[in-house]
């Protein structure tokens, strides 16, 4: 099984696999136990996302298992460090961190421009509305999925809550985020990589920007 790519940094092992025909996977020492209703019904190539995720959680903690919460929030056990997953076909990331970390996945598809009225907060709109619009709409949406998936709030409007600096395209390493309400805001960098026709974003907890400013300002 070789890795696509190792995310890896001095602060969280970060691994990305594409999946690939003849890659064989042990259903019994991978499925966990507690697990097996939910994973029955899954469709095959849902069920190899799955398997994709266990495959490499047993590479970096072999002892260890992901489960889930009622509300379907993924943790490890035994919790002795944050993870996060993400998956779409045929590709999953698995990171692991002693601080909380957050990954997202997703196609460059057109079709994001109909629903961006639902994740983009107002300061984001003047400079995404380009020739290049699919490819930051789709990044901004990578970047707030991971942040949805750090932030211990979850709040639930990623149009309200989460806003992402102007950015470059051909400058991806280093982009500012942030989750904010009216009392309070932390803010970030992200790393995002295109990766064939996905975007790939990483925000970790060690990389948040500490200072404080009124959560009424903009970047």
């Amino acid at each position: 099984m070789p890795f696509y790519q190792d995310f890896t940094d001095e602060h969280a092992s970060i691994l990305f696999w594409k999946y690939e025909d003849g890659d064989v996977f042990d259903h019994e020492y991978l499925i966990e136990p507690e697990n097996h209703k939910k994973v029955e019904q899954y469709h095959p190539k849902k069920l190899i996302e799955y398997l994709m995720i266990r495959r490499l959680l047993k590479m970096l903690k072999p002892g260890h298992k992901i489960l889930y919460k009622t509300i379907g929030q993924p943790y490890l056990f035994p919790k002795d460090a944050f993870i996060s997953i993400t998956h779409s076909y045929p590709f999953a990331a698995l990171a692991v961190s002693q601080k909380r970390v957050g990954i997202d996945l997703e196609r460059i598809m057109p079709k994001i421009v109909r629903i961006k009225h639902k994740f983009l907060h107002d300061t984001e709109i003047s400079w995404t509305e380009n020739e290049h619009e699919v490819h930051f709409l789709t990044i901004i949406w990578v970047i707030k999925e991971a942040l949805y998936k750090l932030h211990p709030c979850k709040y639930w409007s990623l149009k309200k809550f989460y806003e992402v600096e102007e950015f470059s395209l051909d400058h991806l390493t280093n982009v500012r985020c942030r989750v904010f309400d009216d009392e309070f805001e932390d803010r970030y960098i992200a790393r995002v990589s295109r990766i064939e026709d996905f975007y790939f974003a990483i925000i970790e907890e060690n990389h948040q920007i500490n200072y404080k400013i009124s959560a009424n300002s903009v970047f």
